[in-house]
């Protein structure tokens, strides 16, 4: 055959195959807490990750993940992406077909508990936080677990303070107001009020996580749907984790920093730019995995709060095997900016 009709060939082959993988794109409704954390959903989209694997994405934006298990295991969303909170644990109580199936945010979260300016000279430990005024984005959300970690290192507990739910916007006019004492706060809100000058930073929630890595957002999945489309998910998760990797490409400075900013600016997860390059990205594991330790503790937690009231095996926490194919297909993981010294999303 002539070089310009195996070309030709070539080429209309390639037409038909992806013509074949549209038509047999399936639709997946996604809920979404929405956060920088996003970014990595956002580059398999952008970069046509999920289209190679056959895969349409619709998604839908959640308040929060503890509002959703019930969308979750009655298959209106297929997977969700969120935090851990205390209904995923009553989820698997009341027996619905959920689990997690991969980490979404680990140390270093850069997440940050807030202190209202006028009171720096008055509160100097855990301790001196009894009786205050404590913003969470919700009282069984992460959060507020987290906030329990940095009370309990001072002999407290959450039930010595007065958590008030605000979302994260309306923590720093809670702040400026004096409506609460302290906030524990996400990224990029913590350190654009400390710049503000709204508050000082009190406690860094990473610093009292034990066992570390603290886990905190993770993605689900309706158990039911994804046994009966393995490959499907198997596809989903090659393309979500090689996501994954250019987020933590970008996240230690890569060369392809400057590209997903854009693609996290374009897609409005963060509309500047500046505020990007200015404050830290949270990390993840690279490969997926979620820190078994962390969320049996977590667990424990809510189990010695009365928030939820049965103890559940990892084995039914977690579910590895969507991850861990990802891996077998990607290969290892190489930072390759050498010079970063950042922890996390190696």
């Amino acid at each position: 055959m002539h070089a310009p009709a195996r070309i030709f060939a070539t080429a209309a082959a390639l037409a038909f195959f992806l013509t074949a993988a549209n038509a047999q794109e399936k639709v997946l409704r996604v809920g979404i807490a929405k956060a920088l954390a996003t970014a990595a959903t956002m580059i398999a989209v952008e970069k046509g990750y999920f289209k190679e694997a056959g895969v349409k994405i619709e998604v839908e934006e959640l308040d929060s993940a503890a509002n959703v298990m019930a969308l979750l295991a009655q298959g209106q969303l297929q997977i969700v992406e969120g935090g851990i909170s205390v209904g995923y644990f009553n989820g698997l109580e009341r027996g619905l077909p959920i689990t997690i199936v991969a980490d979404r945010v680990s140390t270093p979260l850069s997440h940050k508990l807030l202190l209202r300016k006028d009171l720096v000279d008055t509160i100097k430990k855990p301790a001196d936080l009894k009786g205050k005024i404590i913003a969470s984005n919700g009282p069984g959300a992460v959060t507020t677990y987290e906030v329990a970690k940095i009370l309990a290192s001072g002999g407290i507990g959450v039930k010595d303070v007065d958590i008030k739910i605000l979302s994260f916007v309306n923590m720093g006019v809670g702040l400026t107001n004096k409506a609460v004492d302290a906030a524990l706060v996400i990224q990029p809100w913590a350190s654009q009020y400390v710049d503000q000058g709204i508050a000082a930073v009190f406690a860094d929630p990473d610093d009292y996580a034990d066992p570390k890595p603290l886990t905190i957002a993770v993605n689900l999945v309706n158990t039911e749907w994804a046994d009966r489309n393995k490959e499907l998910v198997r596809g989903y998760y090659v393309a979500y984790q090689r996501a994954v990797r250019d987020y933590c490409q970008a996240y230690h400075g890569g060369k392809n920093r400057q590209e997903v900013i854009d693609i996290i600016v374009r897609t409005g997860l963060e509309a500047r730019a500046d505020v990007l390059n200015k404050y830290p990205w949270p990390a993840r594991n690279v490969n997926g995995h979620v820190n078994e330790p962390s969320l049996l503790d977590m667990q424990k937690y809510y189990l010695k709060e009365g928030l939820a009231t049965k103890e559940s095996p990892i084995e039914k926490l977690v579910n590895n095997e969507y991850v861990d194919y990802a891996m077998r297909k990607l290969g290892p993981f190489v930072v390759e900016n050498a010079e970063s010294k950042l922890a996390g999303c190696r």
